[in-house]
């Protein structure tokens, strides 16, 4: 198995200071990369902790807040919280978190989102499916379609992105909760990625899907905090980026019934300094295609296929929180991570969401009091 440890391999030259970056300003600067020249535009500001953002079918943006509010921004404008949400726990690091568009949403309306939910023995991850009023004003049609099976009081790791499959069904991932024994327990949710169906029934390809000892949903196990959950379209598989604790941030390359190691094995350690586990790698545990010491606190991962950055094409996105940059990572011919590039480290705050957008353009969320919306461009590109 190849691992690459990567540290600071950013090779850019000095970006201009911005100015006037304030809620009501916008700008556009450039930036330059080892493959293009980048501008990146501000779209909108004034968020309260963005979380994730989806592309509407007429180009505009519907953005979660973690405090509980789902907007749209159409034309730079910041549109009114949409109603019809359901309660959410936005306590540490819980909230509303990802959105996600049905593929058929230009017809259904309907969408998909995960929060942290208080419930019976204090908070934990749910699912929802909802449509939203042709007016975009409500949610209608609200359903919970899934809820973590043990809810505890602790208020961090609850993930949690989706991905949508070629067939409609939904894969996401949820942390141990802070509990980090949990991820290795197939009858408990946590620190699992898990796959359900788009009205929560449990697909029949499920790995465990008839098992007496294991949560029917689940599809791996042994992991820690998965906060990135991507499928390539080009090949069908599934990659998720999810923090580690001091070193070990990783890529995982996810296939069904596998065991991602988390605690045994571990790229780092404690915060404390302690060991974690038995080492780095041991015998039925996965290991990572590509991780990260020391730590840069991935947000999201992304793919990149897209018409604007041709040299970008099938390259890793990843955004990153504790260094507030975005990682495009090269594979080579065999899709194994080749070469990292930082891009914006310190510019713009804390990198919460990656996305690619339907014209190839890279949408960035920051995850801030005053967050923001932002667009990467191709210098000189409409």
């Amino acid at each position: 198995m190849h691992i690459r440890r990567s540290f600071d391999t950013r090779i850019l030259v000095a970006v201009l200071p911005l100015l006037g970056f304030g809620a009501s300003s916008s700008f556009a600067e450039e930036y330059p990369s080892q493959k293009a020249e980048l501008e990146v535009t501000k779209i909108a500001g004034g968020l309260d902790h963005p979380w994730a953002v989806e592309v509407l079918p007429d180009g505009a943006y519907i953005v979660t807040e973690r405090p509980g509010r789902l907007r749209i921004i159409r034309d730079g404008k910041v549109g009114e919280p949409i109603s019809g949400l359901p309660k959410v726990y936005a306590e540490g690091q819980g909230g509303l978190l990802d959105v996600a568009l049905a593929p058929d949403f230009s017809r259904s309306r309907k969408l998909y989102f995960t929060a942290s939910i208080p419930g019976p023995g204090g908070q934990g991850t749910a699912l929802f499916s909802a449509t939203l009023s042709q007016n975009e004003d409500r949610l209608e049609n609200l359903a919970k379609i899934f809820q973590m099976n043990r809810f505890t009081e602790t208020d961090v790791h609850f993930g949690s992105r989706i991905a949508i499959a070629a067939d409609g069904s939904l894969f996401f991932g949820i942390g141990e909760r802070g509990e980090m024994d949990r991820a290795q327990d197939p009858r408990d949710h946590a620190g699992s990625i898990l796959h359900i169906e788009p009205d929560g029934s449990i697909p029949q390809d499920n790995p465990f899907a008839r098992s007496e000892t294991a949560a029917h949903e689940i599809w791996s196990i042994g992991h820690r905090n998965p906060q990135g959950t991507v499928i390539d379209p080009a090949d069908g598989k599934l990659f998720v980026v999810e923090h580690g604790a001091r070193g070990g941030d990783e890529i995982n390359a996810v296939t069904a019934g596998k065991n991602y190691g988390w605690p045994v094995i571990a790229y780092g350690k404690h915060y404390s300094g302690a060991e974690i586990g038995i080492g780095q790698a041991a015998e039925g545990y996965e290991q990572p295609i590509y991780y990260w010491d020391p730590s840069i606190a991935p947000g999201a991962i992304d793919v990149y296929h897209g018409r604007m950055f041709p040299e970008w094409e099938g390259n890793f996105l990843v955004a990153a929180l504790k260094y507030q940059l975005l990682a495009r990572i090269e594979r080579d011919d065999s899709g194994t991570p080749a070469h990292e590039e930082r891009l914006f480290e310190g510019e713009f705050g804390r990198l919460r969401d990656v996305k690619v957008a339907p014209d190839g353009a890279v949408l960035l969320v920051t995850d801030e009091d005053d967050g923001t919306l932002l667009r990467v461009s191709r210098a000189g590109a409409p």
